[in-house]
């Protein structure tokens, strides 16, 4: 077997892996998510998974990086279509928006690692998350920066945004039985777009960051 088609076999062996532990984690969380389940999805053996990846949290490290930076590039790729931090903020939440709603599995993830990982994993998910909380906390320092936004605090709004928008997703058919219920007379926005749920967002995210401009 010659080495080009060694390493393309373990690249796809290694992404095989990758994209059903994703899954795996969302579905179960880091601290139950079993190697041995983990090697039957992927159909390889577990001794294969621990020879590109040591250990769990190494394979959970790999996964993080994975989710996020492709969300990352997605926001990075549709904001080189705009010139203002006005216009920047509404692309990285309508961007984070569609991105979640078509792959779930994201807010999933990153919520059950929030609300019962052990303080190791808070640490590597905020490691992991750095760079797209970067990004947001770039946009608002240029916005700020150009006098249109006023100063704020860049992790409260950060978790504004993709707190509210992980909800929906993960909520989505808990509120759709909701809305079926004869007792429950409020709009649970059972059938809310992710165009429109991001627009929402937007919406009130500006009335607190927006910076009136003296005539």
């Amino acid at each position: 077997m010659s080495k080009r088609i060694q390493k393309r076999d373990a690249t796809l062996s290694k992404q095989r892996i990758i994209t059903h532990a994703v899954e795996l984690f969302s579905q179960k969380g880091y601290a139950s998510a079993s190697m041995d389940e983990l090697a039957r999805r992927s159909d390889l053996n577990k001794a294969m998974v621990f020879y590109y990846f040591k250990n769990k949290k190494g394979l959970y490290e790999a996964v993080m990086r994975e989710v996020l930076l492709e969300i990352q590039k997605s926001i990075l790729e549709e904001n080189k279509n705009y010139n203002t931090p006005q216009e920047e903020l509404e692309s990285f939440i309508r961007t984070y928006a569609k991105f979640a709603f078509t792959h779930p599995y994201l807010p999933s993830l990153l919520l059950k690692e929030l609300s019962d990982s052990g303080a190791v994993i808070h640490e590597m998910l905020f490691i992991s998350m750095r760079q797209l909380f970067a990004l947001f906390c770039d946009i608002l320092k240029r916005g700020e920066e150009k006098g249109c936004f006023r100063e704020v605090q860049p992790m409260v709004v950060y978790f504004m945004v993709l707190g509210t928008l992980n909800l929906m997703v993960t909520t989505h058919s808990l509120r759709l039985k909701a809305s079926q219920l004869d007792d429950i007379k409020v709009d649970t926005c059972a059938n809310c777009s992710s165009e429109e749920i991001a627009a929402y967002v937007l919406d009130n995210i500006e009335r607190i960051i927006h910076k009136e401009i003296s005539q």
